[in-house]
């Protein structure tokens, strides 16, 4: 488990790149994609706190390269979605990855964030603008055409994310992997709990404030179910202490994190809020004042079948058995 501090904390240019293909209907409609693009949007043009906040994909990022790096492999083309200015691209060198790698996101603003203010940006030139929902009406996303997939915490807001996990096996040429991290199911619970003990004590009941997050198990079943092998899933807890709830709200704000779900009520009152702060540090808080707030991220390697892999054997073909092994 990692701790962090939350540090002490501009407006983004952006050009026109190609318009994003309108998405089709998804069956699954959990979440408003259009205020999800709008938020990140908006939160990517105040780039002084929208840098500031990246410390939770510059921690992730690092994870990332050592998982990047352990595959002993180098790549004609990879591909970054749904990561935003993408912290995985920045702490990986191109020249270990690959000759050809192209970042993407469903935020046109997001994705040119750092155009003119990061002397890396012009490292990796090739910014898309793509839905991560639909990946596959972007000529990038074209059958058998992909080494490498990558998704760094840009999975947690898709609706139909088994559609978008076929996709991207599609993509992919055989025996190559498609690595992921998304928020699981523990992510802000202290939250969570805070605001529907609030609106539960003032209003009768509660909205969704905080995002349904999947879990191991259903992300296992995803990856099976869209044709990935030899799947490779763990889990690390980031817990990041704020100096109050409103602190972490702002700052999931200037991340794009803030709630996208459709039903979700426009208000929240003031005295809510600052009864949910009070149950929040009375609940969860910490000896110094301060409250911990979770990331839980699940992080999954994923491989595309192919005639050559390495199989495992068939029960009872075994010809030594553990105990011998034991010993």
């Amino acid at each position: 488990m990692s701790v962090l501090f939350r540090q002490a904390r501009g407006l983004a240019t952006h050009s026109n790149i190609n318009s994003i293909p309108k998405p089709t209907p998804s069956v699954f409609n959990v979440f408003d994609r259009s205020t999800k693009m709008w938020q990140k949007d908006v939160a990517a043009s105040r780039l002084n706190e929208s840098r500031t906040v990246d410390y939770i994909k510059d921690e992730i990022g690092e994870s990332f390269r050592d998982r990047l790096l352990d595959i002993k492999r180098r790549y004609s083309k990879a591909i970054c979605i749904g990561s935003g200015s993408n912290q995985v691209a920045r702490v990986v060198d191109e020249e270990e990855l690959a000759d050809d790698i192209h970042i993407a996101d469903s935020s046109e603003r997001a994705v040119l964030r750092d155009k003119d203010s990061d002397v890396d940006f012009a490292k990796i030139p090739s910014r898309h603008h793509i839905d991560e929902e639909n990946p596959s009406l972007h000529s990038l996303f074209q059958p058998n055409s992909t080494d490498i997939i990558i998704s760094s915490l840009g999975l947690h807001w898709v609706n139909d994310l088994p559609g978008a996990l076929i996709q991207f096996n599609h993509a992919l040429k055989p025996d190559s992997p498609l690595l992921g991290c998304l928020f699981g199911g523990d992510t802000l619970f202290e939250l969570r709990t805070s605001l529907q003990l609030a609106e539960q004590e003032r209003w009768g009941g509660f909205g969704p404030h905080v995002s349904p997050m999947t879990d191991t198990t259903d992300v296992g079943n995803l990856m099976n179910r869209a044709g990935f092998t030899l799947l490779t899933i763990d889990i690390d807890d980031l817990v990041i202490n704020y100096p109050s709830m409103f602190e972490l709200i702002e700052d999931l704000k200037f991340m794009g994190e803030s709630n996208a779900i459709n039903g979700r009520r426009a208000h929240i009152s003031r005295d809510t809020l600052i009864a949910a702060a009070e149950i929040y540090r009375s609940l969860h808080g910490n000896e110094d004042g301060t409250i911990p707030a979770t990331f839980q991220i699940i992080n999954v390697i994923g491989w595309k079948k192919s005639d050559d892999q390495l199989k495992p054997l068939k029960r009872g073909t075994a010809t030594r058995s553990m105990k011998e092994l034991e010993n």
